[in-house]
């Protein structure tokens, strides 16, 4: 079984603030891997610094088969490896729905045509095409939501790190995103403590508690 993302015994202080000390996990192909903690417990650090957007102080970080400690290492992977933000936004930055899409394939150095296109497919995806040239700051925050995981969508990713994907959503637009991140098949690292997305999504779960994962649960549903 291929493995995606491996930590081990990996430790993150945040102003001076030990906030991870002994997170060990692995993440493998096919899997929908859940995070479970409450508020405060390290979740959203964890993503962080599994895609090497927070520095780890101690322990050792493989993604996608390959060590990774400083920025250089992990730069390549990001795009194949895709973080949604808890709160959209602090990801969406373009003005339009469609430019907002298009700006993560444009990054990855894809041509306009290309990036169109990818952006096209991951808003008709989330069911968000008619919305393309409408202003980001006109959208409710479940269409925000939605809009960032397009943009990850666009980059046609290997693997998605979900920060409470479900979080301050209506039932409608939860089941929504549910529904959205199953049929892409993809392999997930998901950060929640809510317990339908646990029960719809996970295909294994562990806890995050007090800075390290305390336990590893069997599969609670098949791929």
């Amino acid at each position: 079984m291929t493995t995606l993302l491996r930590m081990q015994e990996v430790a993150v202080t945040r102003s001076t603030r030990p906030v991870l000390h002994s997170a060990t996990l692995a993440l493998h192909h096919g899997e929908r891997l859940a995070v479970r903690g409450g508020i405060g417990a390290g979740k959203s650090t964890l993503l962080l610094a599994a895609l090497g957007l927070m520095e780890h102080q101690s322990g050792s970080i493989e993604l996608l088969g390959q060590r990774c400690r400083v920025e250089d290492d992990f730069a390549p992977h990001r795009g194949k490896v895709g973080l949604l933000f808890q709160d959209p936004d602090d990801q969406l930055i373009g003005p339009t729905v469609l430019e907002d899409v298009e700006f993560g394939p444009l990054n990855l150095g894809w041509d306009a045509h290309r990036a169109h296109h990818a952006a096209d497919d991951a808003l008709d995806q989330v069911g968000l095409l008619h919305l393309s040239e409408r202003p980001v700051h006109e959208l409710s925050g479940g269409e925000k939501r939605l809009v960032a995981l397009a943009g990850l969508l666009a980059m046609k990713p290997t693997v998605l790190l979900l920060d409470e994907p479900t979080v301050s959503l209506d039932n409608d637009t939860t089941e929504r995103i549910i529904e959205i991140l199953l049929a892409s098949k993809l392999s997930m690292l998901i950060a929640t403590h809510d317990p339908l997305c646990i029960d719809r999504l996970a295909t294994r779960s562990v806890l995050l508690d007090r800075g390290a994962i305390t336990d590893q649960s069997e599969s609670v549903h098949q791929v």
